[in-house]
């Protein structure tokens, strides 16, 4: 069988087209809909920044989904499987424990309190050097990984149409940006539901199309067990296995709930909704359709290995990186159907464009509210912080497209990322856990805490990072097989290279840990040198601890006379926020009054 190529047709242009198209009109939409309807008043900066909190839970559930998966994910995670086996997947049962931990234990408390944004938070609890601390953290976190929602599928795409990924990276980084500035968090939201919908319809096409070619569910149960890509649960106890029970049960649990918990991105969702129990129902279909999610695209990498398990890709020089994997079965599998490349990568390029919306929004709020108002104090007109807020989107934009460039010269910027997104995640989970869940601490063991976390967790990823780089630790990678290569794509490749393993046993333990086991270091040794430092340095009276500011789960354990300080920071947040309009009605007045005063004689 000779090696077939397919690019886009007319159908799939159509298909890519109307996504960007109705992208940009939904921001269109709600940022002149008070033109559109005469009664409607124009939208405050409140309601451009939270939707001044009356959305749906279920809008707002596929937004959230949006926030954690992107075109890293669906095309990411059945490389993933196809390399290492379907282990992976066990992860949807620490998922499933992490939105019932978010739900009960840490979303309670920013729902009560209705903060600005979730690092406001840390203000009320500790004090204003932390907020500032933890919103830098989260700027440089989201910045380095913004690159990479538009470089993968600009590549998805490029490898399915022909079309430089540059061009096509720029129009959608544009198009994103521009629904984004003009329709606030309402459009990001609503924008996301029905990328989201697109995500699972192509997802789901996808598998149900891949099932039929490679002929039922017998060929890829019998095939994933000859090659061991359907594999018992892994009970060894070892810290250094990339996957088993303990490093999915313990370190994604960790992972995720630091990620869902109090990650700005996914706060600012929650508290778009009007009360605590439409929170917790969004939270609950999140967590629902993330792992249906995530199951669908980890039994894609099991059909991508049945219709390559004689013939690897990457091997035959037919891809130049796992995570082309998927395309490239789309094309070969699909690329004769109409339409059926364009829906995938519509699904890619939605999940990419809502994931960077997202991001585009919350890093506005955390800029225009906890460093410009928050931490320099900048009183801003609302009119002004509106335009402030637009502008920060737009050069968020441009920032996020120009470091495109500088992935694509440095191929382990995707390690980079991801790793400090691992290491922020611990960290911040660690300092929002030392101040819902143990009341004594104080500011210094949250400073100190805070910092070691952030230190160790560095040391940890960055370390394993350049222990994989330099070779000495190599992943080990699931045997494949290039037998079908002559007959299928008239390739003639007789056999695999051997990778040669190297003897891991003089490297450091700790650069030797797999991946996910960053983000617990990371948090347990925030919350262990933070509790040290809080014991030596003076613990905090809990008598005078707001119980707002504690977790439901935790609140019982404080004593009586904590209850006379209840509501002492909602009191705080609203007297902050009275005098913030009162500052804008004197300043309305006072251009109110400028063009009379002009005209009265000297």
């Amino acid at each position: 069988m000779s090696k077939m190529k397919y690019y886009f047709g007319v159908v799939d242009y159509i298909l890519f087209a109307a996504l960007l198209f109705l992208s940009a009109m939904t921001g269109v939409y709600f940022g002149f809909r008070h033109k559109l309807y005469k009664k409607r008043k124009r939208e405050d900066l409140k309601d451009y920044l939270t939707a001044n909190r009356n959305l749906k839970p279920f809008p707002v559930a596929m937004s959230l989904i949006a926030s954690y998966v992107s075109g890293v994910t669906m095309l990411g995670t059945p490389a993933e499987i196809y390399n290492f086996g379907a282990q992976y997947w066990i992860i949807v049962v620490a998922m499933t424990a992490s939105g019932a931990v978010v739900a009960f234990i840490y979303l309670p408390v920013f729902t009560k309190l209705r903060v600005s944004s979730s690092y406001e938070y840390l203000e009320l609890r500790f004090s204003r050097h932390l907020r500032t601390i933890a919103s830098i953290f989260f700027l440089i976190d989201e910045i380095l990984f913004l690159p990479t929602l538009i470089y993968i599928p600009s590549l998805a795409f490029s490898q399915v149409s022909g079309i430089d990924h540059h061009l096509i990276g720029i129009i959608a980084c544009a198009v994103c940006v521009f629904y984004t500035i003009l329709g606030g968090l309402r459009a990001v939201v609503y924008t996301d539901t029905w990328q989201t919908a697109i995500m699972f319809v192509a997802d789901v096409v996808i598998v149900i199309h891949g099932v039929v070619a490679v002929g039922g569910f017998k060929p890829i149960i019998d095939i994933g067990l000859e090659g061991n890509r359907i594999q018992a649960i892994d009970f060894y106890p070892s810290m250094y296995t990339r996957y088993n029970i303990y490093v999915m049960w313990i370190g994604g649990f960790m992972y995720w709930t630091a990620f869902n918990s109090v990650n700005q991105t996914m706060v600012q969702r929650y508290l778009s909704l009007p009360n605590d129990k439409q929170a917790k129902c969004s939270v609950a279909l999140f967590t629902f359709g993330v792992v249906f999610f995530i199951s669908m695209c980890c039994f894609a990498g099991l059909l991508v290995y049945t219709y390559y398990h004689d013939c690897d890709p990457l091997t035959s020089e037919r891809i130049a990186t796992s995570d082309q994997i998927l395309p490239l079965f789309v094309v070969e599998s699909a690329g004769h159907l109409s339409g059926m490349p364009g829906l995938f990568v519509a699904g890619v390029f939605g999940a990419g464009l809502s994931s960077l919306s997202v991001v585009l929004n919350s890093s506005s709020v955390v800029i225009l509210e906890d460093l410009l108002q928050g931490a320099f104090r900048i009183e801003i007109k609302e009119e002004r912080a509106r335009l402030i807020s637009k502008f920060i989107v737009l050069g968020v934009g441009i920032v996020a497209y120009s470091m495109v460039f500088v992935i694509e010269q440095l191929g382990g910027i995707f390690q980079v990322a991801t790793t400090l997104t691992a290491i922020n995640a611990g960290t911040m989970f660690g300092l929002f856990s030392l101040g819902m869940l143990i009341p004594f601490t104080n500011t210094k063991g949250a400073i100190v805490g805070s910092i070691s976390g952030y230190i160790m967790a560095c040391i940890v990823a960055f370390g394993s990072n350049y222990a994989t780089t330099t070779g000495l630790v190599v992943a080990h990678k699931l045997p494949v097989s290039v037998d079908g290569c002559l007959e299928k794509y008239d390739i003639n490749i007789t056999s695999v290279k051997e990778i040669e393993y190297p003897d891991e046993s003089g490297v450091f333990p700790l650069f030797r840990l797999a991946f996910f086991w960053v983000t617990p270091i990371g948090f347990f040794t925030v919350v262990i040198v933070g509790v040290i430092t809080s014991l030596i340095t003076g613990k905090t009276d809990v008598k005078t601890v707001d119980p707002e500011l504690i977790s439901p789960i935790c609140q019982r354990f404080l004593p009586e006379e904590a209850k006379n300080y209840a509501g002492t920071a909602v009191k705080k947040i609203e007297h902050k926020r009275l005098l913030d309009r009162i500052h804008q009605s004197a300043s309305s007045v006072r251009l109110s009054r400028q063009p009379s005063e002009a005209r009265r004689p000297r």
